[in-house]
Order: structure tokens, then sequence, then C-alpha cells
């Protein structure tokens, strides 16, 4: 798991895209966008604590 702080020190769109994208430019896991908070990939207990 990767945690960024987009609003203080937001990662490179290079680094972003290594974590988001596979090999065939598709994104690697499911993502989840809910206001200012995005989710990657599937973790029930992160998904219970960010989105009630």
């Amino acid at each position: 798991m990767a945690v960024f702080d987009l609003a203080t020190s937001p990662p490179k769109d290079a680094e972003l895209l290594e974590l988001l994208l596979g090999t065939t430019g598709n994104l690697r896991a499911p993502v989840v966008v809910s206001g200012s908070t995005v989710l990657v990939g599937f973790n029930a207990d992160i998904y219970a604590d960010e989105l009630g």
C-alpha cells in the first residue's frame, strides 16, 4: 500500500502511473474516488474506515 498526501506533497505523475497501471496500460486494481479520497486496490478495513 502506498499513501500520499496530495495536498502537501503530491507525487510525480510517473510515480503514480507506475503504481496504478499494469503492463497492458489498464488499471491494476479497483479505484474508488470519494471526495478528495482516492482508494486504489481493495482492503475491507480501509474501505470501512474511509467510506463508512
